[in-house]
């Protein structure tokens, strides 16, 4: 009768000690770190990893040709070749086999053999604690497996077959019921195997910066926990391999072991797949810096920009739905669209009357390319959707943009859609010319840099805004008639404000002195409603003004502090702008304006003398000196390059910087960070 097999399973804590399967990984480094020393021990672990590989490959292949029956041959290895000058550390992979050798079953055996292990091995890195164990295990493993091989066409293979015990397992009536066994052992050396590989490949990568290469530094803190796990590995598969080789019904419980290893595996493998990656965004930020300090055809420049080596696919036609060259670009300037998938309805339609401008000019063209960091089969659908509502080019390439990292770090892209303008020769001519298009539109082609300087000098932002679409306000900018646009959030405000500034409008003084003053109110229905859409282009063309008028300046000019001032107020109550024309005259907070019209009677009899203009604000400003509120604005942190430092526009302190968070509670809309 079959005797009953003893099996040293993974145990509960005993006397109350921690199970060496259940304990962090903080935990285990603080007892491996104990072991180490930082003494740099010179050591060729390369060369002694590629003659491990040659032969734990070819081992495990002989493992599953005579256990499961499979027909592989050996000679379709291909052996990897140390350095000629590679001499094997032999009496210590003899002492490491030693220690390893004929020990009883259990974790905790185990884990103590390991600790022996990591203390004759103290001058040694982990990469080389780690193969070096392994090559101890594979001096036994290859010579057990070679003499399974040979034993029944060498008589000195059978011989010291025999001595190796390997009758044992090849026996006919054991080799099945051992088969799954074997098996085991060799698969949890086959995964171990690439734990040891992974480890060295992340070795070689150790040459970049972790700050450049972030996933580097996770998987790097992590290497010594890795190797603790190959080493006892190696321990439960050698004490394995013993028990099956003896005369005792004793076994060593590997799936836990095999648990653990292969955790480690996966998490080393993707580590490695995002240090990649990383490392080509590293790359080719590099290769484009460069191309960009001397560029000379826009193809070259968008192929590094968007495609990975070897890889260039072609674009879509938004206007046919075909596919295309990318030679479409060739000699062209281009408008490159960048944006996540979150990007708004808006954001297209800002692009789609310049898109219908100048699409009979062939030197002109727009592109698409969405950024995506990872895709997925709903990211995949989501691009579907979204491209069907572009008419321009689009780009389509299921992998990350290859040069994230630079249209990160040098275009300021934070997952808000910016629109990049290169010229033929791929030259910059606008970082960001998003914000000049969505204010101008077409009126600042071709949205240069230089465009934007001289139209942004021309005139005030609301003959921009509202000019095309509402035809009093347009004649009323060209008539050089003073103009009250107001809002607020405070509906009780906005009336009080219609019905003085009316009064004042129709004052027998400011009309005997022929001074014609409209008033405009922002975002408010015809029944006193907020007009959402309208109040929301309101405040984006603002702050896209600001923007444009702010990304290179370091000091601002009387427009652009008027701007700050007006933004300030975008949640008060109520707030002013009056305008001549299209010049910009003054911005106010709705307490201060109010007080400005209550006192009207104090300050009107100079109105005809020398202007509603001067009077209003010499009156404004007055009355903010004896009460000057904090003055405060939020900008948005995925709007672009923000200015370092921002001066007041109602004093020349420096304004302080704050950090704060907001959730619109909507799909579409991610937290923003101000």
């Amino acid at each position: 009768m079959a005797s009953k097999l003893l099996i040293a399973a993974a145990k509960p804590a005993i006397n109350g000690e921690l199970s060496v399967l259940s304990m962090s990984d903080e935990q285990i480094m603080n007892q491996i770190y104990a072991t180490h020393v930082h003494a740099d021990e010179k050591f060729d672990a390369d060369s002694l990893f590629v003659v491990v590989e040659n032969v734990l490959k070819r081992a495990t292949l002989i493992v599953d040709n005579v256990v499961m029956g499979t027909q592989d041959h050996l000679e379709n290895l291909e052996d990897k070749a140390p350095k000629a000058s590679f001499s094997p550390p032999l009496c210590t992979l003899k002492q490491l086999s030693s220690e390893m050798a004929c020990k009883a079953p259990g974790e905790e055996i185990a884990h103590k053999t390991t600790m022996s292990i990591l203390n004759k091995l103290s001058t040694y890195s982990w990469d080389a604690k780690a193969v070096l164990t392994l090559a101890a295990f594979a001096l036994d493993y290859g010579d057990f497996w070679l003499l399974a091989q040979l034993h029944s066409s060498d008589q000195l293979a059978k011989s010291m077959g025999i001595l190796r015990r390997v009758p044992t397992i090849l026996k006919r009536p054991v080799l099945p019921k051992y088969g799954k066994e074997i098996v085991e052992v060799n698969n949890l050396i086959k995964a171990t195997l690439e734990v040891i590989e992974s480890i060295f490949e992340l070795e070689k990568l150790s040459i970049y910066d972790t700050k450049d290469v972030p996933a580097l530094s996770t998987a790097m803190d992590r290497i010594p926990v890795d190797a603790y796990w190959a080493i006892i590995t190696i321990v439960a598969c050698m004490t394995q391999m013993c028990c099956l080789t003896s005369d005792e019904n004793k076994r060593q419980e590997l799936s836990p072991f095999a648990q653990k290893i292969n955790i480690t595996l996966n998490f080393l493998k993707m580590q490695i797949k995002l240090c990649h990656q990383q490392i080509d965004e590293l790359e080719a930020y590099r290769k484009l810096k460069k191309l960009l300090r001397t560029p000379t055809e826009i193809m070259e420049v968008f192929k590094a920009l968007v495609f990975a080596k070897d890889n260039v696919q072609q674009l879509i036609d938004g206007s046919t739905n075909k596919l295309v060259s990318i030679d479409v670009l060739k000699k062209k300037n281009v408008v490159l669209f960048l944006s996540g998938l979150d990007v708004s309805i808006d954001e297209i339609s800002i692009l789609k009357p310049i898109y219908d401008g100048i699409r009979k000019n062939e030197q002109y063209k727009i592109v698409w390319i969405p950024i995506v960091e990872e895709w997925t089969d709903d990211l995949r659908k989501k691009f579907e959707i979204l491209r069907n509502k572009m008419p321009w080019y689009i780009v389509q390439y299921f992998s990350p943009v290859v040069g994230i990292k630079f249209i990160k770090e040098e275009w300021n892209f934070k997952n808000k859609a910016i629109a990049v303008v290169m010229n033929p020769q791929g030259k910059v001519e606008h970082p960001n010319a998003l914000h000049m298009i969505r204010v101008w539109g077409m009126k600042a082609f071709p949205f240069t840099t230089i465009a934007e300087e001289t139209i942004s000098s021309k005139g005030f932002l609301m003959e921009s805004i509202w000019s095309d679409s509402n035809p009093n306000l347009n004649a009323w900018i060209q008539e050089e008639k003073y103009i009250f646009f107001y809002g607020g959030k405070d509906n009780e405000w906005i009336q009080q404000f219609t019905k003085k500034a009316t009064a004042l409008a129709n004052d027998p003084v400011i009309k005997g002195a022929r001074i014609s003053i409209e008033l405009f109110c922002v975002g408010k229905g015809s029944k006193g409603e907020d007009d959402i859409g309208i109040l929301g282009h309101f405040w984006n063309c603002i702050e896209s003004f600001f923007f444009s008028r702010t990304h290179k300046k370091t000091d601002s000019d009387p427009l652009t502090q008027e701007i700050q001032k007006l933004l300030s107020y975008k949640n008060e109550s109520g707030w002013i702008v009056l305008s001549k024309g299209s010049r910009v005259v003054a911005t106010g907070h709705g307490t201060t304006i109010m007080k400005v019209l209550d006192e009207f009677e104090k300050w009107k009899g100079y109105a005809r003398e020398i202007g509603v203009e001067i009077c209003f604000k010499e009156y404004h400003d007055k009355l903010i000196e004896m009460d000057r509120p904090c003055c405060r604005f939020d900008v948005p942190i995925t709007a672009g390059k923000i200015p370092e430092h921002m001066k007041c526009p109602h004093c020349p302190r420096v304004m302080q910087t704050f950090i704060s968070f907001k959730c619109c509670h909507l799909d579409g809309a991610p937290n923003a960070l101000h």
